[in-house]
């Protein structure tokens, strides 16, 4: 089970990901972002080495608020053989220490975990309440060859009937219940 340290980042994550969302294709923005934590869930690395976050991040720097999905893992040493585009940032946690942050659907750790999801082979856990599962994610697939695909942009609503699956999770509150990921039909 990961433990969750309530302690300072330097930088924030919020602020890793304020440089870091402008340049990906899937950002809807333009300009700086203003970003709010809006929700997310958390897997557990069967090693006890990677954290994994699901973040649900809202930008308000538009006429209208996006939510973006931001999968992110974080290790104690750079990712071997990850692309430079695959890393979202360093930054010093206060228990930790240096940590390299990484976009999520690049780690293969973070990968292996949602495809366990999905075949219900483990659990979703709260973002931010140590050792509590998350009874609002829901994940299913159908069929053996399970690839997962995350969305970038969230919207309300649950996974397509008849589709391969997916999984949906609540963020804002509660208030809002929205697909995180998808599972590629073969």
């Amino acid at each position: 089970m990961a433990i969750i340290h309530y302690t300072t980042l330097k930088p924030t994550k919020l602020e890793l990901l304020t440089d870091w969302l402008p340049k990906q294709p899937w950002y809807q923005g333009s300009g700086t972002p203003e970003l709010a934590k809006a929700g997310g869930f958390r897997l557990d690395d069967p090693a006890g080495e990677v954290g994994m976050e699901f973040m649900a991040v809202t930008d308000s720097s538009g006429p209208d608020p996006v939510t973006y999905h931001v999968p992110m893992t974080y290790r104690a040493a750079p990712l071997p053989d990850a692309p430079d585009d695959a890393l979202v940032g360093t930054l010093v946690h206060g228990v930790l220490g240096d940590r390299w942050v990484y976009d999520g659907t690049r780690d293969p750790v973070l990968v292996a975990q949602v495809t366990a999801l999905l075949k219900g082979e483990v659990a979703a856990h709260a973002q931010s309440v140590d050792g509590a599962l998350d009874p609002t994610v829901r994940a299913e697939a159908h069929g053996d060859d399970v690839r997962p695909e995350f969305v970038r942009v969230l919207e309300a609503g649950e996974p397509a009937p008849g589709s391969a699956g997916g999984v949906s999770a609540e963020w804002d509150g509660g208030r809002v219940r929205g697909v995180f990921v998808t599972v590629r039909a073969e």
